[in-house]
């Protein structure tokens, strides 16, 4: 006699496939929960007020215009007056003691069109601090090679790019273009296309090939 088709069939699966437990059988562990998604970090600069800030606060006064961080990074917008004390201190007793970078950025829209910018280090904190300061055109800046020596070097390179000036410094004069070259290139309204067509025509004896 053949086998009752019914007797073949297999047992009936639970509600998520899975066969039912034995009577008596432990109930099966949960299933782990996803871990949150993490939020991202806020972008662009936020307000700072860590120990940091209300040291300099503390010390300078209203002379901290700014206190900001982005991205992790510490940004102090100091008044250019007092460029010099501040940055004596930040080296000296806050132990900045290597000027990583020192640039510029021209905003030619606004009445103090650049921002000059430190950026430093600390080995002893291993902790980074950006210095800026606002200069509009033909106000100088205070040199601060007498406080970081590298900044001899790359003062003389924003001169060069942006005709800031650096009040104190040893030998301010131009490091990547000819003493007698008209105009800043770095500054968003220099004509890239023309340059200095009357130096490039004396001295290289060509027409500018812009």
């Amino acid at each position: 006699m053949a086998d009752d088709p019914k007797e073949q069939q297999p047992p009936p699966l639970g509600s998520a496939g899975e066969k039912p437990a034995a009577p008596g059988a432990a109930p099966a562990p949960p299933k782990p929960v996803a871990p949150p998604v993490p939020k991202a970090p806020p972008v662009g600069p936020a307000p700072l007020d860590n120990d940091l800030v209300k040291r300099y606060r503390a010390r300078f006064g209203a002379a901290i215009r700014e206190a900001v961080e982005d991205r992790k990074q510490a940004i102090l917008v100091v008044e250019r007056e007092h460029l010099a004390e501040i940055a004596r201190y930040t080296h000296d007793e806050e132990k900045f003691n290597l000027l990583s970078d020192l640039t510029a950025v021209d905003w030619p829209k606004r009445e103090k069109r650049f921002d000059v910018v430190l950026n430093l280090y600390s080995f002893t904190h291993n902790a980074r601090l950006r210095l800026k300061v606002q200069a509009g055109a033909g106000e100088s800046v205070t040199s601060v090679s007498g406080v970081w020596p590298t900044a001899n070097w790359l003062e003389r390179e924003v001169y060069d790019m942006f005709g800031i000036e650096f009040a104190g410094h040893p030998n301010l004069q131009r490091i990547l273009l000819p003493e007698e070259w008209q105009g800043f290139p770095l500054r968003k309204d220099y004509d890239i296309l023309t340059q200095d067509q009357a130096w490039v025509r004396e001295n290289l004896g060509i027409e500018s090939g812009q």
